[in-house]
């Protein structure tokens, strides 16, 4: 990659839907050459799709939290059934698995404090390998880069 990649993954991090003559543009190239490092970007992997960002709150879901999840057994039938539930929770925003503690960091948006609890006490305790839990509720999100949020992908 050259500066010129390195300008266009710049400029569509920030607007993913800028024109391609506006990207051609501001990188200083002509559009057929820009369109071609796009859909070379996309080919190699390096750039991985295009999202709209959203508000939590306006979605129902202002309360996120943090949830710190270590695993008792650390077997691959339990770390893939794990991975695989993490999947079918639609509250659970992003999943990492970690080197070191927590085993798991979970990125969860719930409506309030009491979907967290039904949540948590239903769901989040009854994952496949879980030992122990430690919640952290997010007051406040300082900086966030578009394409590399703290759950992003």
């Amino acid at each position: 990659m050259d500066r010129l990649d390195h300008a266009i993954i710049d400029h569509l991090v920030r607007d993913g839907r800028i024109p391609n003559t506006e990207l051609a543009q501001r990188v200083g190239l002509s559009p057929s050459p820009c369109l071609r490092r796009v859909r070379a970007l996309e080919e190699s992997g390096v750039i991985t799709g295009y999202h709209a960002a959203v508000s939590p709150a306006a979605m129902g879901r202002g309360l996120r939290v943090l949830l710190h999840v270590d695993m008792a057994d650390q077997r691959q039938g339990t770390v893939e059934a794990f991975e695989a539930a993490v999947q079918e929770i639609d509250e659970v925003v992003g999943c990492r698995r970690m080197f070191g503690n927590p085993d798991y960091l979970l990125d969860l948006a719930v409506s309030d404090l009491d979907a967290y609890e039904q949540l948590y006490m239903a769901t989040l305790t009854a994952l496949p390998g879980v030992a122990t839990t430690k919640s952290q509720f997010i007051m406040k999100v300082v900086k966030q880069t578009p394409g590399f949020g703290v759950a992003g992908h």
